[in-house]
C-alpha cells in the first residue's frame, strides 16, 4: 500500500515518488561529475543498494 499524506491546501505528497525524485537527482549529479559513464557498481553504490539488501536481510 502506497503512503500517500495531505498537506495544508489539499495537495498530496507521494512519498514514495518523492524518493524515486531524489535517487534519479542523485544518479544526475553522479553521472555529470563522472569522466565516463557510470559503472553498474557506481550506480549501485549512488542507489545505496547494498544498504537497502543489508535492511531487508536484517543485517
Amino acid at each position: 500500500m502506497r503512503r500517500v499524506a495531505r498537506l495544508r491546501g489539499g495537495t498530496v505528497q507521494d512519498h514514495v515518488a518523492l524518493a524515486e525524485i531524489e535517487l534519479c537527482g542523485e544518479l544526475i549529479i553522479a553521472a555529470s561529475a563522472a569522466e565516463d559513464r557510470l559503472s553498474l557498481e557506481s550506480i549501485d553504490e549512488v542507489l545505496r543498494v547494498a544498504e537497502t539488501r543489508a535492511e531487508s536481510s536484517g543485517d
